[in-house]
């Protein structure tokens, strides 16, 4: 790709904050301190988690730099970096989640393959750029279609990062016809993540961002975007990334058996404080996130401060000094609630957290329910442990 490279080595990655805690180094991959996502609404870039599955691209000429659009359609075309910048700008907040957030957790209660997170692999943020469904307008793909008249049902996004497991080939991924050409989805070609530029990490000079899916599905150092028939066959779509029953082990899989993953279900976390960590006795301050993927609200974060025989319910919110209603048309739609609540804590406990969404949906209880060899989408009830002794919050 003219004006973009992907190394083929780690000799020129961008320096990274000194408080993530590397869960990987070649590929990076990291997480903030857990009590730095309740510290604000919209997560800083230099604190926001790092997932990556091959050296960080260079951008050689950004005069250069363009987008090849392919495919099922009768006009293929390349659009520059200024052009898609000449498009109307949009910003939506929205959190992206590694489906492998909480896999350290997952693992405990039996081993799983992949990299080991633990709270942390999401993040809030302000997206800036162009809407999808404007760019693919300009190629003569009306809004709101499913289907192209060539049979393209499908959009592929094609980065241009060097990935081991697709034998050095880039990382790819794609979303439907159907939800790309959507206004109301939001999927954004961005080139602006809380209002500064991407950074390297991040995806600089572009990248997709396709709110309520999984992080796996947002694209970056995008190189080509191809209209095809059927889903992306890369190795991200077919053969991981997938949500498997407890049942299945690396023995018996099928991994054409399942389709790729895409929504995140409810999730929750308490970030005020660590797994048995020591307190004082006294009021205490519980806070943490909760979301939920496909545009869903979060009703309502119940929060058990004796192992789950009683709950209480949270406090919930977005923006300071506006209320909270899920599905309330003043939401962020695309983005994390965070919740609050200050208890009386006497004595050593288990204090748990679990949110609902606004489709009822709830967290499952045990997380040996849902284990999977791949140890994705771990949403079970967040428990912490935490016992009455000298104070180092």
């Amino acid at each position: 790709m003219p004006g973009l490279s992907g190394p083929s080595d780690y000799s020129q990655e961008p320096s990274r904050h000194p408080c993530l805690h590397i869960n990987a180094k070649e590929p990076f991959n990291a997480e903030p301190p857990r009590s730095a996502l309740v510290s604000s609404y919209v997560t800083p870039v230099e604190l926001f988690f790092k997932r990556n599955h091959g050296p960080i691209p260079l951008v050689d000429d950004i005069e250069r730099y363009c987008v090849d659009i392919n495919g099922l359609i009768e006009s293929p075309k390349k659009l520059y970096f200024r052009d898609i910048r000449m498009l109307p700008k949009y910003n939506v907040t929205a959190t992206l989640q590694c489906a492998g957030n909480r896999r350290t957790a997952m693992s405990i209660t039996r081993k799983v393959k992949g990299v080991g997170w633990n709270v942390s692999a999401i993040g809030n943020a302000v997206w800036g750029g162009a809407k999808l469904a404007d760019i693919l307008e300009l190629i003569g793909v009306p809004k709101l279609t499913s289907s192209t008249q060539s049979g393209g049902k499908h959009i592929e996004f094609v980065s241009i990062d060097k990935c081991e497991v697709e034998n050095g080939g880039p990382y790819k991924a794609s979303i439907p016809l159907s939800q790309a050409t959507n206004p109301e989805a939001d999927v954004l070609l961005a080139y602006e993540m809380n209002g500064e530029p991407l950074n390297r990490d991040h995806g600089y000079p572009l990248r997709v961002i396709v709110p309520g899916v999984i992080g796996a599905r947002s694209v970056k150092w995008l190189d080509s975007i191809n209209i095809i028939a059927e889903e992306c066959q890369g190795f991200f779509m077919q053969k991981d990334y997938k949500m498997f029953p407890p049942s299945v082990d690396w023995g018996n899989i099928s991994w054409n058996t399942r389709k790729p993953q895409m929504d995140f279900p409810v999730q929750s976390v308490i970030c005020s404080l660590e797994d048995a960590q020591s307190i004082k006795p006294g009021k205490v301050r519980i806070s943490g996130y909760a979301v939920s993927g496909g545009c869903r609200g979060i009703e309502r974060v119940d929060v058990s401060i004796d192992g789950g025989k009683t709950w209480r319910e949270a406090t919930r919110f977005q923006k300071t000094g506006i209320p909270y209603i899920a599905d309330g048309i003043s939401n962020d739609k695309w983005a994390w609630v965070l919740f609050e609540l200050t208890v009386d804590i006497p004595q050593s406990t288990e204090i748990i957290a679990k949110a609902v969404d606004s489709a009822a949906n709830v967290q499952p209880e045990k997380v040996q329910d849902i284990w999977n060899l791949r140890g994705i989408l771990n949403t079970s009830w967040h428990r912490v442990h935490v016992r009455i002794g000298h104070s180092n919050m």
